[in-house]
């Protein structure tokens, strides 16, 4: 395992370097944010497809795989899927607002009264969207080392936090790209030829495991239709993937860059099913479909190939991680703290107290870097913490941010109270039916929807002026771009 030990060491080292040299670059809040708003398409394609395809895309993608066959794609093709539309569709006009924040954008098209409870909403989806990243890092380290899970969790949050308080998004980005290309080699140019040929081809693979396993909607209509509406639906809303399109220079590296980044989830998505199916083959009966990752890495990988392929396992779960955290601390300091300062500056501010705000920003993710390592180190279930995060968002901010980017009549009023009721209503029906219930999202994204086109028709339209800056902002017009620097 010597060999291992010393790529994985050299990988973590390095994911280091890059936060010491994103430090070096971060001299403005732009900078430290959102990279400046300079990535081109190259890294702004690697850099999204890092931060969505995370540890539960990786080891549980590989999981669904060994426990339904090939139609345990479909939570990645889901993820897939809602990136391509958020591409297609509203990165272009998202990048062009020049905001830090979902909730900025919210306050830009609502007249400003829809921030802190939004915030707060965004800000439990970050956090825990993070909590499961870091939990991930128990199950690889112990498959390296046999290590303890809190110590695990603590080494691996720890290397995170580090990179990501340093340098802010250049760090992330840097070092998404190189896990990015970590990735690549090890899961889709590695692990997947390897699994398949050590299982004894497609073939033998039809021979020893049921029908099922090959159909493509084997996991159940049901299943793939809550896949779509939280993780395709999530993928439009969330902040850590809109912050991602804060960082692209152009509105054509927004689209196009996404859209290469949606095509490459899509066949990410199916290497993975196809390796678990391989697993099922190989071990056909595992204590855990989630242990299928970490096993076939073990046992049928050769010295150094073995190492790599972990190193992708962490590059996953790490790009996911960093990305969830830098979201959480902005939210935190721009949507929540600042707000209820009293001190928040117009959205988009670009330049002049930004160098200040820097300090403040590192703070905040040192914070939140420890929070969600103490709530990692107390949880134990990564797909309940996972249904959580992404019941929030769906449930409570999905309806008033679409609304807001579709339907002109939309109002704060109508907002505000969507984020409420859809908000409590997931957090109530969880409680009542279960976290892994079906019934919370559904009942949740309902009822924000009734509430919402309700509310606003009961209410005064929108000010006109709140609507004539909105539009400007859309085209791009009105705030002050910065240089457009190139970053590949």
């Amino acid at each position: 395992m010597a060999v291992d030990y010393t790529v994985i060491v050299v990988y973590l080292a390095g994911m280091l370097a890059m936060g010491w040299w994103g430090m070096r670059r971060a001299k403005s809040k732009s900078d430290f944010l959102v990279a400046g708003r300079r990535l081109g398409p190259a890294m702004y394609s690697g850099t999204m497809a890092a931060i969505v395809l995370g540890g539960a895309s990786t080891i549980g993608g590989v999981g669904l795989g060994y426990q339904y066959g090939l139609s345990g794609a479909w939570m990645v093709i889901a993820i897939g899927l809602g990136l391509l539309a958020l591409s297609v569709f509203f990165s272009a006009r998202i990048a062009r607002l020049k905001v830090y924040t979902v909730s900025e954008m919210l306050d830009l098209r609502y007249g400003g009264r829809a921030g802190v409870i939004s915030g707060v909403v965004m800000w439990a989806y970050t956090l825990m969207l993070a909590v499961t990243s870091t939990i991930a890092y128990a199950t690889i380290f112990d498959v390296l080392f046999d290590m303890n899970r809190t110590l695990a969790i603590v080494i691996g949050g720890s290397i995170v936090v580090a990179y990501s308080t340093l340098g802010g998004m250049w760090s992330i980005t840097v070092t998404d790209m190189v896990q990015f290309v970590v990735k690549t080699i090890g899961v889709l140019l590695l692990l997947l030829p390897i699994a398949v040929i050590k299982a004894g081809g497609f073939s033998e693979m039809k021979a020893k495991l049921p029908t099922e396993y090959f159909d493509p909607l084997g996991i159940g209509g049901e299943t793939i239709f809550t896949y779509v509406l939280i993780y395709t639906f999530g993928m439009l809303i969330g902040q850590d993937i809109w912050q991602r399109v804060f960082t692209a220079r152009s509105d054509t590296t927004a689209r196009w860059g996404g859209t290469v980044a949606g095509t490459y989830c899509l066949v990410y998505a199916v290497a993975g099913a196809v390796i678990g199916t391989a697993a099922k083959v190989m071990y056909p009966k595992l204590p855990s479909a989630d242990a299928a990752f970490a096993t076939i890495v073990k046992d049928e990988l050769p010295v150094g190939v073995r190492g790599l392929v972990l190193a992708a396992a962490l590059a996953a779960v790490m790009s996911t991680s960093s990305g969830a955290l830098i979201a959480c601390a902005t939210v935190a300091n721009n949507d929540i703290w600042s707000r209820l300062r009293g001190a928040v500056r117009p959205a988009g501010e670009e330049r002049g107290v930004e160098h200040d705000e820097v300090r403040g920003n590192r703070v905040f993710i040192l914070v939140m870097g420890v929070a969600v390592i103490c709530t990692a180190i107390a949880l134990n279930n990564v797909v309940e913490a996972l249904t959580v995060a992404y019941n929030l968002l769906v449930g409570g901010l999905l309806v008033p941010i679409l609304g807001g980017l579709l339907w002109k009549r939309g109002t704060a009023q109508g907002a505000l109270a969507s984020v409420v009721v859809g908000g409590l209503s997931v957090v109530g029906l969880m409680a009542w039916y279960g976290i892994l219930a079906n019934e919370p999202v559904y009942v949740g994204l309902s009822a924000s929807l009734v509430v919402y086109v309700a509310v606003s028709l009961a209410t005064p339209a929108t000010d006109p002026a709140v609507l004539r800056a909105w539009r400007e902002r859309l085209a791009g017009r009105g705030v002050q771009t910065p240089p457009a620097e190139v970053s590949a």
